[in-house]
């Protein structure tokens, strides 16, 4: 399993390093430009997520029909191309189209998508846990080195970084990156259109956790950094001495989250406690003049943060039936970046009326709503995987299992020859699936 998700995990740690690298800096940078006010940065710093949002679904679906990997040639190369054009900026606006054409190259539900193609049900929730430390990992390099590139250089060559993380991981993608397993499903084509993936519920719920989770994340790197410059006096080179422990402290949140929320099904509980961090985090940075109360605020938004990651895109994959795994992901994707741009606008205009104060009240006002929203969620734990091989099962009879009370997917792998069937543990029982499908 670790050769098959481990090149993937690369792209995708490649790439948000890139993003990642220029959060650490960039309101600050933007609000000083030509041209640049609050507003115009917060926009600057979740404006790629403007296009990732438009585009998320379109790169999802034309994934599933058309392949994987030449969705992601595609999403790798606009990226590389944004990040040339906000690398050579010299004013806020051509900054923003910069950041536009860096979301343009959309392709986080497509990676996702495909390592979930490339493991079977029961290892997916230890590949992408695989997948959320090695984000980890690169998000924790990315905020140590990018104030002091940034400081020793300038935040143009940050940009130009991106651009050649861009590229190699075209080169990882072509050449370590193992051809995805041959699939077969048994839905119409009504059933595989879009409007499907909104028609569970849990889905549904976890499509607004994206939302609120991201949106989050773009109003604490928006105000993190100004509010180290403007309250505190700190140059871009010492932003590392908050960064570095705050990202320690929540690398070391996620293997409990994961083990928690994936082995012991306490998912929804992990959640709440994460909202929980991010609370108390808004409320330390936004009401205090005390330099520690902050870094300790900024710590407890990293662990809340961090202790999401290892479980959201597995929760999706979990509720998602096969054919709509790269729509399903496309959607979660697109509600998160829709966050990432309203935190970013939002927290900017939030910040140039009210001040960190207003900022604050606005995330915590929000952060009760998301608990209310989380508590309707059922648990994904409920829900079970049965793996039968085809030499001792029959798939034409898998037609047989549409409409039966528990069953929710179930398809055929043929590389491995494997039948896979998820069903809802306590309402049906293996033992009655087996004896449907064994062969005469």
């Amino acid at each position: 399993m670790i050769k098959k998700v481990l090149p993937l995990s690369l792209i995708v740690a490649l790439r948000f390093f890139g993003l990642f690298i220029v959060l650490s800096v960039l309101s600050g940078y933007a609000k000083d430009m030509p041209g640049g006010t609050p507003f115009l940065a917060g926009l600057a710093l979740g404006g790629y997520a403007l296009t990732q949002a438009v585009l998320q679904v379109p790169f999802g679906v034309m994934s599933d029909r058309f392949g994987r990997k030449k969705t992601l040639l595609i999403g790798l190369l606009l990226f590389a191309a944004g990040s040339a054009v906000a690398a050579i900026a010299d004013n806020i606006y051509m900054l923003l189209l910069g950041r536009f054409m860096q979301g343009a190259g959309a392709i986080g539900s497509v990676v996702t998508a495909m390592i979930a193609d490339q493991v079977r049900e029961d290892e997916r929730a230890h590949s992408m846990a695989i997948m959320g430390m090695v984000i980890a990992m690169s998000f924790a390099a990315a905020m140590i080195f990018g104030p002091v590139i940034a400081g020793v250089w300038s935040v143009s060559a940050l940009f130009w970084l991106t651009g050649a993380l861009a590229l190699t991981a075209l080169l990882i993608l072509f050449t370590a990156v193992p051809e995805p397993p041959h699939i077969e499903h048994h839905y119409s084509e009504e059933e595989a259109k879009l409007k499907e993936v909104f028609k569970d519920k849990d889905l549904v719920r976890m499509y607004i956790t994206f939302l609120f989770h991201s949106s989050t994340m773009a109003i604490a790197f928006f105000i993190i950094p100004i509010l180290l410059k403007s309250k505190f006096d700190m140059t871009k080179m010492d932003y590392w001495k908050v960064y570095l422990p705050a990202v320690i402290f929540g690398i070391l949140a996620m293997a409990p989250a994961a083990i928690l929320g994936e082995k012991y099904g306490k998912g929804k509980e992990i959640f709440i406690a994460s909202i929980g961090f991010i609370i108390a985090s808004f409320a330390l940075m936004g009401y205090t003049d005390n330099f520690w109360l902050f870094a300790a605020g900024a710590t407890f938004f990293f662990i809340g943060f961090n202790m999401f990651e290892p479980l959201l895109q597995s929760f999706v994959s979990k509720f998602a039936k096969v054919h709509q795994k790269g729509a399903a992901l496309g959607v979660a994707n697109t509600f998160a970046y829709v966050g990432i741009f309203l935190g970013g606008a939002i927290g900017g205009w939030l910040y140039g009326a009210y001040k960190e104060q207003g900022v604050a009240t606005a995330v915590i006002i929000l952060s009760i709503f998301w608990i209310l929203w989380i508590v309707g969620m059922r648990n994904p734990a409920l829900r079970a995987n049965l793996f039968l091989s085809t030499d001792k099962f029959d798939e034409t009879k898998l037609a047989s299992l549409k409409g039966v009370e528990g069953i929710n997917d179930f398809y055929v792998n043929k590389t491995e020859k494997l039948i896979v069937v998820k069903y809802e543990d306590g309402v049906i029982d293996e033992d009655t699936i087996r004896g449907m499908l064994l062969k005469k």
